[in-house]
């Protein structure tokens, strides 16, 4: 480990808590150098030693680094993961007939010599695939804000524990282009531009073994001329640093790279290498000459890992806290360019939410009581319905009850003429018999056999029946003029 990256991890390493301050204005700095006296140590101290200290407790703790890998299926990314790492990750294979874009993540131990590495891998999976494009974009963006605000969250802690925690902030995307030869596609600058203030881009043409050198070298020109007329802003190698400026400047040149990915082992003389074997030669991935692989993995793991780290942390995630805590109401100066404290910022957030909860409050009790007036007003409208309608009920129950009441009426005096007329008719017949003359039995078979006798008897009969009719018919004029008097008293 260099010793400016010891430097740098030094003040910025997020295990020593929050480090990124703002620059210092001028005035501060020539305050602070007034106030400051140099002076020289007669003897040996000892604190030279604090970067051996910091190296010794780094590789005590191990490192982390995550690696975001975005690209369409089939370009070879976990190839290419593979090959910078001289191992196989055994990805298994993910299907490609999804909906919406999904990303997989996946952290690996290893170790080079005495140095551990918790590498986190995330690959895109379907990106690409939808036939509408238009979102493919916003699950990535997604993902990245989730392990800002992990760590923020953990930060934000009364008890926090940044020592072992898990960074999972993603600290290089490495987004592969499609060697098409012409231009970036709609959805990558898409992609990279709604990416560039969340995550060090590093654009790569992924098999770049299928355009010629000279369709490559237009290719990148092409790339990058249409990368700065759109405003994405992709990482720039350091060159604060002199002992690697120098490199970091000439690698800036040579973006994006044009790498080939390859795990399989070819014999080519006494020397075994990595290469893809066609049928018209051999492309090795470790020849400068045949691809950009070495570059690349000279720039990002060997030469500028722990700038990457100190970028997500200085830069990123810092814009991300700064726009979250702004949202919450947090300011480092007030209206008059005074310094607010916390406990002041605080203090105010919280009666400007405890007013806007008591108004919130308000407008819901208002908006109940006036409900609850709704709905007695509307139970009024219908217990008035109810009423008119019991109301017009009752009326037709107490017609029908008087047409009964008349009915039963009528009926009754039915009866009484019927009886009445049952009784005269039996007097009739019991007068009828009374008048008859008593003979034995033996003149009344002789009488029987007589005309005449038959003659009387049929004249009685008529008799009888006229009598009968003529005492019905006065019944009936007597029930008629009845029931006539009746219905005028009842008008």
């Amino acid at each position: 480990m260099a010793s400016s990256d010891v430097a740098r991890q030094l003040r910025y390493s997020p295990d020593f808590g929050m480090r990124a301050h703002s620059n210092p204005t001028p005035d501060n700095q020539d305050a602070k150098r007034l106030n400051c006296r140099s002076l020289s140590l007669s003897g040996h101290v000892g604190f030279d030693s604090l970067p051996d200290q910091l190296v010794n407790k780094s590789i005590h703790q191990g490192f982390c680094f995550n690696i975001l890998c975005i690209g369409e299926t089939g370009l070879g990314k976990s190839t290419l993961i593979d090959s910078l790492f001289n191992t196989s990750f055994d990805d298994h294979m993910s299907t490609h007939f999804q909906p919406n874009v999904r990303l997989k993540a996946q952290t690996y131990e290893l170790q080079e010599s005495n140095v551990r590495l918790k590498l986190t891998i995330i690959r895109t999976i379907g990106f690409g695939d939808q036939i509408n494009k238009d979102d493919s974009y916003q699950p990535i963006v997604d993902y990245i804000d989730a392990q800002f605000e992990a760590y923020l969250q953990e930060e934000l802690k009364i008890k926090r524990s940044l020592y072992n925690y898990h960074d999972t902030r993603i600290h290089v995307c490495l987004y592969c282009i499609s060697p098409t030869g012409h231009s970036l596609k709609t959805l990558d600058l898409l992609t990279m531009k709604n990416l560039d203030s969340k995550v060090n881009i590093i654009p790569v043409i992924a098999k770049a073994d299928a355009l010629s050198k000279s369709e490559l070298q237009k290719f990148k020109i092409k790339i990058m001329s249409e990368l700065v007329s759109n405003g994405v802003q992709i990482y720039q190698f350091p060159t604060d640093d002199e002992g690697i400026a120098k490199i970091n400047a000439t690698m800036n040149g040579h973006l994006p790279f044009a790498v080939v990915g390859s795990t399989e082992e070819i014999k080519i003389g006494n020397k075994t290498v990595k290469a893809r074997q066609y049928p018209w030669g051999i492309v090795q991935v470790e020849s400068e000459n045949h691809c950009d692989f070495v570059k690349l993995r000279e720039m990002l793991i060997c030469t500028n890992m722990e700038d990457l780290r100190e970028q997500t942390h200085m830069r990123h995630y810092e814009l991300y806290r700064r726009c979250k805590l702004e949202e919450m109401g947090f300011r480092d100066t007030g209206p008059e360019n005074q310094p607010v404290s916390v406990q002041e910022t605080y203090e105010a957030k919280w009666h400007e939410f405890l007013e806007e909860f008591h108004q919130k409050e308000e407008g819901v009790r208002q908006m109940m009581v006036q409900r609850v007036r709704e709905k007695e007003a509307l139970l009024k409208e219908a217990e008035r319905e109810l009423q008119v309608k019991f109301e017009h009920l009752k009326r037709l129950h107490q017609e029908e009850r008087m047409k009964v009441e008349e009915k039963r009426k009528l009926l009754e005096e039915e009866i009484m003429a019927f009886n009445k007329r049952k009784a005269a008719s039996d007097i009739l017949h019991g007068q009828a018999l009374v008048s008859t003359p008593t003979v034995t039995l033996k003149k009344d078979k002789d009488r029987k056999k007589d005309q005449g006798f038959r003659l009387e008897l049929l004249c009685f009969d008529v008799r009888d029946q006229e009598v009968v009719n003529v005492q019905e018919a006065r019944e009936r004029e007597k029930l008629e003029r009845e029931r006539l008097a009746h219905r005028e008293h009842n008008k």
